[in-house]
């Protein structure tokens, strides 16, 4: 790589605004664009007017909903920044933008403290080796105690997070204490001092080079304009993990903020590099990707739109080679290269169109079908098969039965669902056919309402919605006789069949046979297959409360036919109503699936969940304690009692619980219920 190639890449940086809903990440951005020059004055939250939440719906509910982009100069530097919704059900659209950052900015409320986002974006920042920096906003707040806080930082995150710069007392100002060494009367910090401050921080860097720490041991301090390179290993390393102190509502601190982004947060040659795979399995194998834009092209996606006026979009990172229009790039294991017609950087909603993107550059390509979230882009045919490691995307499970509101479009609805799934990575989409549903499946109310909200906002189609019908089946306990003689004359020829069979029960799982033992021709060979399909559209309806019945066997061994009047109809309406007959004699019940439910939470909602659960009909298998000190509670439940489960469990965890849910077995429904489904399902006369 050419020297101008690395001072190009150099002046880049690239960082992510992540952490709990309502620290102000947005008025943060606000505050960096307009600090910059980038726009005339700060936008608000409250009035609907900032770049980042430009969306109708965010401008309404005053809350983020997906990740916006904006880019602006400060100094030497050109900065990407991405603005990410804080709210636990919007995570895979602040998990996703992580893939495309080498910084994650946790951004924390000085007056509510840690909050369990907070929590899990250090966790996962940490787990994908990025730089991390916490900002503490809204100093200017009332009985706000930022030395007390960072006291808690340090418990929470470790001895490694040191201030880099201190509030003064009244949080309107803020003083560097990396640069200065000295404490300046007029300047009187909350907490601390600027030469403690300082001495912490340059003590922590030069931990990482042992050359430095002779040089501080000798020399008592060292300059800390020889120190980059040291702060960098130590930002990649986790050493350090820096504090800086803003308001975002009145500016304090957000200059300074702007210099620490320029000054020291990593550029894309001195981050980590990405975690990119070849191959699936246990024979994918590393791959680097060089921050070199002289080598051929590794992007990746990291966020796709769906406009119904722009079409698809898809914005990525470029982590190796150079991206101009008139580009031929490959989408993954794709064999038929797209032209990049036009190539933009965003800024909220306007799409600043770009000659080129280099490594470190968040870029957007439009009305290419193709794209999807996550996709490799590439120009050389050897680095198809390539994907980035995947990210531990919480999993949805909070299901919602979608219909729509007029016959006909039913069609139309399931290709805006895959769109909106398409955008993001913690939706997913599914029509199960035992209950004949579409079901789409979230994080939790909050994250399936906004979906809805935007299905009829944005493409204006209207559906009914409902909770997912629980997949019960039936099946029958003991052994059984069935015999229905069908016998209509209309005038003409007639319709004559008689079925005598026999029902009785199979081991779970095994689900349904058929056997034919019928002697002597009392049933013609050829209207077996009439006794069958009749059989099975019986099981198929439902006896007992119109759940499909399973794990039996029917026999069938006797009947009668006509020589005129038998027809194949007539066959099946008798082996229907046989079956009918027999299995409600063969004491039917009703059954309901269990799964395996394993819930994470942080240690002190283990009492809460556990008896939670345990009113659920659920039985515990164990827990688990793991690293970081949260812990895993495993155990059995009936689907029926968890499908609002998200909801209680956002109650009792303060949002920060999740789950998992792998369907176990089936199970008999409790006597009661039963009597209840049972009651609610009229059996009709089908004649």
């Amino acid at each position: 790589m050419s020297s101008s190639n690395t001072e190009g890449l150099a002046r880049i940086r690239t960082v992510a605004l992540v952490g709990q809903t309502a620290t102000g990440k947005t008025s943060l951005a606000e505050a960096l664009l307009a600090r910059s020059g980038a726009i005339g004055a700060a936008g608000s939250v409250e009035r609907g007017s900032t770049v980042t939440d430009h969306d109708p719906m965010e401008r309404r509910l005053l809350h983020s909903l997906q990740a916006s982009l904006v880019h602006f100069q400060h100094g030497d530097a050109l900065i990407h920044l991405i603005d990410t919704p804080g709210y636990a059900d919007f995570a895979g659209h602040a998990l996703s933008a992580l893939e495309a950052v080498d910084t994650a900015a946790i951004v924390i409320n000085a007056q509510t403290g840690i909050e369990q986002m907070a929590l899990r974006m250090m966790d996962w920042a940490g787990q994908r080796g990025l730089c991390r920096l916490i900002v503490v906003n809204k100093i200017d707040g009332q009985e706000v105690d930022c030395g007390g806080l960072v006291e808690q930082l340090q418990v929470a995150f470790g001895k490694e997070c040191l201030p880099l710069n201190l509030p003064s007392r009244d949080g309107s100002s803020v003083v560097d204490c990396f640069f200065n060494a000295e404490d300046d009367p007029s300047l009187a910090p909350q907490f601390s001092s600027v030469s403690a401050a300082h001495r912490a921080l340059v003590e922590q860097v030069v931990e990482v080079d042992a050359g430095f720490v002779d040089r501080y041991l000798n020399d008592g301090d060292v300059d800390p304009r020889e120190l980059h390179a040291p702060l960098e290993q130590a930002l990649r390393e986790g050493h350090l993990v820096p504090i800086c102190f803003v308001s975002s509502r009145t500016g304090a601190g957000v200059g300074e903020l702007l210099d620490v982004i320029e000054r020291l947060l990593p550029n894309p040659t001195e981050g980590n590099p990405p975690q990119f795979l070849k191959g699936e399995g246990s024979d994918a194998a590393p791959i680097p990707a060089a921050p070199d834009p002289d080598r051929h092209v590794i992007a990746h996606v990291f966020k796709v739109t769906n406009d119904p006026y722009v079409g698809k979009m898809g914005v990525f990172r470029i982590h190796q080679g150079t991206v101009t229009r008139d580009s031929l790039l490959y989408i993954g294991d794709g064999r038929k290269p797209f032209k990049v017609g036009h190539l933009f950087m965003l800024q909220g909603k306007e799409h600043v169109e770009v000659p080129r993107g280099v490594p470190g550059d968040l870029c957007a390509v439009a009305k290419v079908d193709d794209l999807h979230f996550d996709a490799v882009l590439h120009d050389a045919a050897e680095d198809d098969h390539l994907h980035l490691k995947p990210l531990p995307f919480p999993v949805p499970v909070h299901g919602l039965a979608i219909a729509p509101k007029r016959r006909g479009d039913e069609q139309r609805v399931w290709e805006i669902l895959q769109k909106l799934v398409d955008e993001d990575p913690c939706l997913r989409l599914e029509h199960v056919v035992a209950t004949n549903e579409t079901i789409v499946y979230g994080l939790g109310e909050l994250h399936l309402r906004t979906l809805i909200e935007r299905m009829k906002e944005v493409h204006k189609c209207d559906v009914d919605t409902r909770p997912p019908r629980i997949a019960y089946r039936e099946t029958i306990t003991s052994m059984a006789e069935g015999h229905h003689r069908h016998k209509k004359q209309t005038g003409g020829a007639g319709q004559f069949g008689e079925v005598f069979l026999r029902v009785e029960p199979l081991s779970r799982g095994e689900g349904f046979q058929f056997v034919d033992a019928v002697r002597g021709g009392a049933i013609p060979g050829q209207f077996i297959p009439a006794v069958e399909k009749g059989v099975r559209q019986a099981l198929d309806a439902g006896v007992l409360a119109g759940y499909p019945v399973h794990d039996l066997r029917v026999t069938v061994h006797d009947g009668k036919s006509h020589s005129v009047d038998s027809k194949e109809i007539a066959f099946v309406v008798a082996g229907r109503k046989a079956c009918i007959d027999a299995v409600l004699k063969a004491q039917p019940i009703v059954l309901e699936p269990v799964v395996k439910v394993e819930i994470t939470a942080r240690e002190p909602s283990l009492g809460g969940i556990t008896g939670d659960l345990a009113s659920r009909r659920g039985q515990i298998s164990g827990t688990q304690t793991l690293i970081d000190g949260s812990i895993v509670v495993s155990g059995e439940a009936p689907l029926a009692e968890l499908v609002t489960y998200q909801t209680q469990l956002n109650g009792l965890t303060g949002g920060d619980g999740r789950y998992t849910l792998q369907l176990s077995h089936y199970d008999p429904v409790p006597p009661n219920q039963q009597v209840q489904l049972a009651n609610q399902y009229k059996l009709g006369d089908d004649d």
